[in-house]
């Protein structure tokens, strides 16, 4: 097991460290998770991550190499080394379920345990769910755009290592149907998809030597790459090669849409009325959408997803809300500062419907008794660690499964407009109570 304790910012360490000093470090305390606005014109955010981060909460452990650097380097006194070298999270974390959509001033997370339990995770939280879910969200704006034409991530190359996997995670999530990440495939489920790239091509002495290598390979359900030298050649080689049954043909360059429409033609003309035309190059839900007049059957993005297409990061922040005083009664509490205010108090999130749709997300500070809930409306909020317990049913290839419909369910309750790639304000308002 690996741990993820350093993965923090030094000032967790030192404000636990005064927090003992002063004995304040055991006040119980609430922590919310919240994004104050949404990147610039969109309509809706998407939670994604939760599932991953539960699982870096429980590897969060000072072992003796963490201890040994942060004693060396004086970071924190020994009472505060003996508290690390015991801690487990033994709080609880509750919020949205992966794939929820979120808007300004959602309550999307919420951690409760004492300060010490808490403050430290801020880093890894916020770490996990600003990049998880600015994937997610530009994900979810692809999938729209694309109108049920499959796409598949394909960005690794664009990111560091662990953020790849965690990108094709998401992605999936927010409805693409499959990764060109194996360790996404292995660690949580995601289909994997994959064929040829030019450099394929480019170690035979032809396009047509290339073409029956692949097809050798993998059958003429491959999609081969016909763009390397002239497009209309390749195409036309590919189906002499693997036959009218050829599964796809790509295309990576060139005026997509008028490429696109030349390519269907030939490939009708020669009989392979049923081979598909995957492109890629550069997409972003814009250029998506562009295509979707062009006889185009799938998409392959890579850096515009992994990069939350201009957003990567969710703009989330985690604040103290609520904690007890020394009489052990409950205090909300709040910044104040100009245009970074927040709203202190225990929150529960309702969706407001009517007639199926979205029209309202009510927030109530401060646990409601059930009649004061509106009987139109469903509870965003789920447990995902209780009494420092994980719940099973968020973790794993399951877990991402079921986010991935829950995303799809929720997409379905919005109004039609908060689909539109035009800039625009949050599809409902967020309304506290």
């Amino acid at each position: 097991m690996a741990s993820s304790a350093l993965m923090t910012d030094r000032y967790e360490l030192t404000m636990i460290d005064a927090a003992i000093g002063s004995g304040h470090a055991e006040r119980q305390c609430v922590f919310e998770v919240f994004a104050r606005h949404l990147p610039a014109g969109r309509r809706y955010g998407v939670v994604a991550g939760t599932g991953r981060l539960v699982d870096l909460v429980r590897d969060f452990r000072f072992g003796d190499a963490e201890l040994a650097y942060l004693r060396e380097r004086e970071v924190v006194g020994p009472e505060t080394l003996d508290f690390l070298a015991g801690y487990r999270f033994q709080g609880s974390i509750s919020g949205y379920r992966e794939g929820e959509l979120y808007f300004p001033g959602s309550p999307i997370l919420r951690v409760d345990g004492s300060f010490a339990d808490a403050v430290v995770l801020e880093t890894l939280v916020l770490s996990v769910l600003n990049y998880d879910s600015a994937v997610a969200s530009a994900a979810s704006r692809m999938v729209n755009a694309a109108d049920g034409r499959p796409l598949a991530e394909m960005g690794a190359r664009r990111i560091s290592e662990r953020a790849a996997v965690a990108a094709s995670r998401a992605a999936y999530i927010a409805g693409f149907g499959a990764t060109s990440n194996l360790e996404a495939g292995r660690e949580w489920g995601v289909p994997t998809m994959g064929t040829a790239a030019h450099a394929f091509t480019l170690l035979h002495d032809s396009e047509e030597a290339a073409f029956r290598a692949q097809v050798a390979a993998l059958g003429a359900g491959t999609t081969l790459l016909v763009d390397t030298y002239d497009i209309a050649q390749g195409v036309e080689t590919a189906i002499r090669v693997a036959g009218t049954g050829l599964g796809a043909v790509r295309l990576d360059s060139g005026d997509l849409p008028v490429v696109a429409a030349q390519v269907r033609a030939q490939l009708d003309a020669l009989g392979a009325t049923r081979t598909r035309i995957t492109v890629t190059n550069d997409l972003d839900e814009f250029a998506i959408a562009a295509l979707r007049s062009a006889p185009v059957d799938a998409y392959g993005v890579g850096t515009s997803v992994v990069t939350g297409s201009g957003a990567v990061a969710a703009g989330m922040v985690y604040k103290l809300v609520a904690r007890t005083g020394d009489d052990g009664e409950w205090v909300p509490v709040a910044k104040a500062s100009t245009g970074k205010a927040s709203i202190g108090g225990r929150k529960v999130p309702v969706r407001r419907l009517r007639d199926g749709v979205a029209i309202e997300e009510t927030v109530y500070v401060e646990e409601p008794d059930q009649a004061s809930r509106p009987a139109d409306g469903r509870r965003l909020d789920t447990d995902y660690i209780v009494a420092g317990e994980l719940v099973e049913a968020h973790r794993g290839a399951a877990g991402v499964a079921a986010a991935r419909e829950h995303h799809r369910l929720a997409v379905a309750e919005l109004p039609a407009d908060a689909l539109r790639l035009s800039r625009g304000e949050p599809a409902i308002p967020v309304v506290f109570v």
